[in-house]
């Protein structure tokens, strides 16, 4: 009799990703705003700018599916285009500390002469909380959707790295890396092939609660005044201008405040998910 073929690591962990009910649930509510992120030109067609003063403070109805604001511009097209400029700096974020956090994570970790001065440089950035130092950045760089996602690569890349190195720390000494280090493999060579990965699983779950941080910390800034620059559309200027309204129209302040929680909580259902897969220690039991 022919033994039976075991399925691929890559096929177990997706079969047992689509068994999992949060990370199903987090994928579709962040479908959706991806969905609405890229499709805003076609559904928002309004210019989330125009003001028509006559229309101010409209309610929610057939008109105006989610009311006016102050200005009387369309709330549909201010949230929709919100949810744009929010995946756009999310997206942006995960990939500088994709790419910067693997790169310092993995230098730290293999070479054991850079680890100390790379990692003290990581504990000083570590040691603001994230939000102030955002603020801080963001105030020497100045508000502008580019300096916004500069400032949230500066405040997330120090944690990506730590995650990194302590994976790279582990692999470096186990049994096939010191195999190929004997047969002459370079550092580069073992790092590509034979760490970096193994380390991706980590990595990948750390991306997925990243880019959750990086809306919500965006958000914040833009709240407080330090983010892009209003009348951009996003979710924290809306909510920042509409809280004095709270009163007569709580639609302007409610409904980004709804689309920031719906964004935020489906990248953490997802990011769950795959640590459950992902981490052996974790695995859900089929």
């Amino acid at each position: 009799m022919t033994e039976r073929k075991r399925a691929s690591p890559f096929r177990t962990a997706m079969r047992r990703l689509l068994h999992h009910r949060l990370f199903i649930l987090g994928c579709v509510l962040f479908g959706i705003v991806l969905f609405v992120a890229i499709a805003a030109p076609l559904i928002a067609r309004v210019d989330p700018n125009k003001l028509a003063m006559r229309a101010k403070f409209r309610p929610p109805g057939a008109d105006f599916i989610f009311g006016t604001d102050n200005f009387g511009r369309s709330l549909w097209s201010r949230v929709v285009w919100g949810a744009r400029l929010s995946v756009l700096i999310g997206g942006a974020v995960v990939a500088i500390n994709a790419v910067l956090g693997t790169a310092i994570g993995a230098a730290a970790g293999y070479f054991r002469h850079l680890d100390n001065g790379l990692m003290r440089i990581n504990d000083a950035l570590m040691a603001f909380p994230a939000v102030l130092l955002a603020i801080a950045v963001t105030a020497v760089l100045g508000p502008s959707v580019n300096d916004v996602i500069i400032a949230l690569a500066i405040v997330y890349t120090p944690r990506t790295a730590r995650i990194v190195r302590s994976s790279v720390i582990v692999l470096r000494e186990m049994e096939y890396v010191q195999a190929a280090r004997a047969a002459g493999a370079g550092h580069w060579r073992i790092l590509r092939h034979h760490i970096l990965p193994n380390a991706m699983a980590p990595l990948i779950v750390q991306l997925s609660f990243l880019f959750a941080y990086a809306v919500l910390t965006e958000a914040t800034l833009s709240f407080l005044g330090v983010g892009a620059v209003p009348p951009t559309p996003t979710w924290g200027n809306i909510m920042a201008e509409g809280r004095q309204y709270m009163t007569d129209a709580p639609w302007i302040i409610t409904i980004p405040g709804a689309a920031l929680m719906i964004t935020v909580l489906g990248l953490n259902l997802l990011g769950d998910g795959l640590r459950d897969v992902l981490d052996p220690r974790l695995r859900i039991q089929q």
